[in-house]
């Protein structure tokens, strides 16, 4: 399981509504909006 960065919710990598890369990681979000949440300010969700 990954925890979504912006919700804290565990998500399903498998399953996931939603990816993004950062830095060479990639990142799994719950919804696209946590996803879009994410893609406009990911250095303030990355380090959590």
């Amino acid at each position: 399981m990954a925890k979504d960065p912006v919700c804290g919710m565990d998500v399903d990598e498998r399953t996931a509504r939603a990816t993004s890369t950062y830095q060479g990681k990639t990142y799994c979000f719950c919804s696209p909006g946590c996803k879009e949440t994410f893609d406009e300010n990911p250095e303030k969700f990355a380090g959590k």
